[in-house]
């Protein structure tokens, strides 16, 4: 099968691509839309670093054949700064050291965005779980939970 006109919702601006239907939604963001915030872990959905919302749900993009968000909105790391300023999640997470390396930031970004979206003050071991699918080699995890209650805090006002 040869290529497809894709319509894509995505970080709030309507997108046409052209791709194959088997493309992965991973491949299509970063090669194609040129939003390389999205990051290749593990390719095979295991590790979270290619995480994005699509329609509010977390999905891991390099499971998700870009023929499936055709038409659906996708959210990804770049979409959460506004105006030239970064969410109270991103800040919070350069603040405490909870980015390292860089490779699973945008997921953990955008698995805690998901996160305090269902609760604003989480407890611990609400976010373990809500953390759960995405794994980071670098920080132990402590600087990833402490910024996520860091941005638990500064996002309370906007309930």
């Amino acid at each position: 099968m040869g290529k497809l006109r894709i319509e894509l919702h995505v970080n709030g601006h309507k997108r046409t691509v052209e791709s194959y239907p088997m493309a992965r939604l991973l491949d299509v963001l970063r090669e194609d839309l040129g939003l390389t915030g999205t990051k290749e872990g593990c390719g095979e959905g295991e590790c979270g670093a290619c995480a994005v919302l699509l329609d509010g749900e977390l999905v891991n993009s390099c499971l998700v054949p870009v023929l499936q968000v055709d038409g659906r909105n996708i959210l990804t790391v770049e979409g959460l700064e506004k105006n030239g300023h970064l969410h109270p999640i991103q800040e919070a997470f350069a603040e405490t050291g909870g980015t390292q390396c860089g490779i699973c930031t945008p997921g953990m970004i955008l698995a805690s965005y998901q996160l305090l979206e269902q609760y604003p003050h989480p407890t611990d071991e609400q976010i373990r779980a809500g953390l759960a699918g995405n794994l980071c080699r670098c920080t132990g995890y402590q600087k990833i939970f402490d910024a996520v209650r860091q941005a638990s805090q500064r996002t309370a006002g906007d309930e």
